[in-house]
């Protein structure tokens, strides 16, 4: 996400530093951050933390938001940007509780803010199915409407170049998919003989991915890019 975020912003003609720990930043220790937001008129938070611990990932965003919040105070930074999920509000658990737990910690802060909601990218097929050991990949069932991150990236430049907005427009997809549906179609153009099992997961988390709340309201903004366009161009990197 941070790649197409960075090129959308250049590509608009804004002045760029990327906060990362390549670039001698770490924003779970604060590190660097000072430095380097002196002079910056909005940041853009696209940090992640891969994890399914609910605790873990609470832990990574309060962290994160605090060090950017305290040093973007400092620096005068006028817009904070974070980039949030959709329909998660009732999802308290696993990595959906750090969003949650970063949005509140945004919410409470003293830098203007714009809470940027976005449906699952179309990377999440491939993502779960990395995490899936074995030769049958059993997906949680899941109702989504997977969006270009790369659409993501240019939204969140105009969001961060408008001003802050406290809750913005959220953004999905073009189309309704069911995880399980897309993780077989990404096999089968990459060419690999896979079976696929849909289950439901039990309990708050399970129940969130199977109701639809994660495909957004119908109000959402709408993405171009469907999943099917999105395999057969340059950002699909077929699995290895």
């Amino acid at each position: 996400m941070g790649a197409h975020t960075v090129a959308a912003a250049r590509a608009a003609g804004h002045d760029v530093v990327v906060l990362s720990r390549s670039q001698g930043v770490d924003v779970v220790t604060g590190r660097g951050l000072a430095d380097a937001l002196v002079g910056s008129d909005a940041v853009i938070d696209v940090t992640n933390v891969s994890t399914l611990s609910g605790a873990k990932a609470r832990a990574f965003f309060e962290t994160a938001t605090r060090h950017l919040l305290a040093s973007e105070t400092a620096a005068g930074v006028g817009h904070h940007v974070a980039l949030s999920i959709v329909g998660i509000d009732g999802i308290d658990r696993s990595h959906y509780a750090g969003k949650l737990a970063q949005e509140c910690a945004v919410s409470a802060g003293d830098v203007p803010h714009t809470i940027a909601r976005v449906a699952q990218f179309h990377e999440f097929a491939g993502q779960v199915l990395a995490t899936m050991k074995g030769p049958i990949a059993v997906i949680p069932k899941a109702l989504i409407r997977p969006v270009s991150a790369r659409e993501v990236g240019a939204h969140l430049v105009r969001l961060a170049a408008a001003g802050p907005v406290g809750r913005a427009p959220d953004l999905v997809g073009p189309r309704d998919e069911e995880l399980a549906d897309i993780v077989r179609r990404q096999l089968a153009f990459d060419g690999i003989r896979r079976p696929v099992l849909s289950v439901r997961l039990p309990g708050v988390y399970g129940r969130g991915l199977a109701s639809g709340s994660l495909r957004g309201r119908a109000d959402a903004l709408r993405g171009e890019v469907t999943f099917d366009e999105w395999l057969r161009s340059e950002d699909h990197a077929p699995a290895a």
